[in-house]
């Protein structure tokens, strides 16, 4: 039996792009010159923050922060004196038409629905992203709707954050990236091997298939995984050469490399190898973290998907992948008890959820129950992922030359973190999507 389609690919992409025009255009009226009155301003290049002061906006840039409340002449005041204001957040590990693992079989619901449901999907879900305060996103393991969403959104068809997507996760016959695992040997899909990867010379080239395809940077599965059955994600499954020459040929096309792994052993072969950051990183010891920070490498824990996960396997077990709620609950504890030493080792640490669906500023109270400061959680959110993607001259601060991408929040979230949770204000690229707690009409 096989589900590939007899249509041709022009006729696919055609009704993709139609269904995603569907939705309504978002890009919203932009004023030439804004000034917004900051209360205080978290500028995501200290820790400390200003108070009273003034952003100069001129179409989607900034372009000067004066101390005071002043403004120039033509330019349209946003009153946000008695907010904080902070560079817009940026969600490093998404997925972005992932559904929230309690409210579908997942099973069903992948073999049901097509690439054209899934960039509904992710159209839906990152405009709820970007409400929440998220104006960039790195997506971590799509498709080919995956970067129609993010060209969407570019050309300005749909509202959502700026997107770096990777496509399939590259790994090995059997890993967690196999999408056949569990399944009646005898299904097929034409693009279920796009990601996988038996010997070296495959990870070169499926680099550059995925590169040719629109990928911004690479996904690896060197080790097993949680939600997939049959893998054991205490084993890394690809080998060291297959992970270097990933990382090789993808640094040669100017991407970085994004790595799923669990234990130590395979961390540390991945950071050798090259990668730029590490993944959940759940079983990781001291001596990882030393040789992370030797390498400069990051680590995106993705809290959130753990707390979702364990949630549901210990409430509806009968959804998830066949065999893995085990695995949830014996394993999905262990980032939270761990985050802690991650904290204390000094290691580059770079937000990331792991969820479409759902509430994106949830990393921010678990990361802060972890043992990060407020003000630190915001630099993960904001300095440190711009750099992981390598958009640092763009994104991730309130400073001249960067895109107007601002949020704000009511209260002071250095105090109270619950405000990360409640963002009243969201612009991105100079258009405001919220305001005063509530979606514009350019939504």
């Amino acid at each position: 039996m096989k589900f590939n389609s007899t249509r041709p690919a022009l006729v696919l992409s055609f009704n993709l792009a139609a269904a995603l025009v569907a939705l309504g255009l978002a890009s919203g009226a932009r004023a030439a010159d804004v000034v917004i009155h900051a209360g205080s301003l978290l500028d995501g290049i200290s820790a400390t923050p200003r108070h009273q002061v003034s952003i100069y906006i001129h179409d989607d840039r900034i372009t000067g922060i004066e101390d005071g409340f002043t403004t120039r002449a033509g330019a349209e005041v946003v009153d946000l004196s008695t907010a904080t204001v902070l560079p817009g957040f940026i969600d490093c590990h998404v997925h972005i038409a992932a559904k929230l693992p309690s409210r579908m079989n997942a099973t069903e619901d992948w073999l049901t629905h097509s690439a054209l449901d899934r960039a509904f999907d992710g159209a839906v879900f990152t405009r709820a992203m970007l409400q929440q305060g998220f104006t960039s996103a790195r997506d971590v393991g799509g498709g080919d709707d995956t970067v129609a969403v993010r060209n969407a959104i570019n050309d300005g068809k749909i509202a959502g954050p700026r997107l770096w997507v990777s496509l399939e996760p590259l790994g090995p016959t059997a890993g967690h990236g196999d999408p056949r695992n569990g399944l009646d040997p005898g299904l097929e899909h034409a693009g279920w091997t796009n990601g996988i990867v038996d010997t070296p010379e495959a990870a070169r080239i499926r680099v550059r298939e995925h590169r040719r395809r629109g990928a911004d940077l690479i996904k690896l599965m060197p080790s097993g995984g949680i939600a997939s059955t049959g893998d054991d994600p205490r084993q890394q499954l690809m080998t060291d050469d297959e992970m270097r020459i990933a990382v090789e040929t993808a640094h040669s096309l100017g991407m970085k490399v994004a790595a799923h792994i669990y234990p130590a052993g395979a961390i540390e072969a991945a950071v050798r190898a090259g990668v730029d950051s590490v993944e959940h990183g759940s079983f990781a010891t001291a001596q990882t973290y030393e040789l992370m920070k030797a390498h400069g490498t990051y680590l995106v824990p993705t809290l959130t998907v753990f707390e979702v996960f364990y949630v549901a396997a210990r409430d509806h077990p009968e959804l998830l992948t066949p065999g893995t709620a085990p695995k949830e609950l014996a394993n999905d504890l262990l980032p939270k008890q761990n985050f802690p030493n991650a904290v204390k080792s000094g290691v580059k640490i770079a937000y990331g959820t792991d969820i479409g669906e759902g509430d994106h500023a949830m990393e921010f109270g678990l990361m802060i129950a972890g043992g990060m400061t407020p003000a630190d959680a915001v630099l993960a959110a904001t300095r440190n992922a711009a750099d992981l993607i390598g958009a640092s001259d763009r994104i991730g601060s309130v400073q001249p030359g960067r895109y107007a991408d601002l949020v704000a929040t009511a209260g002071d979230p250095l105090r109270d973190p619950t405000q990360f949770e409640h963002v009243s204000f969201v612009m991105k690229g100079g258009v405001v999507y919220r305001r005063d707690g509530k979606p514009t009409v350019a939504n």
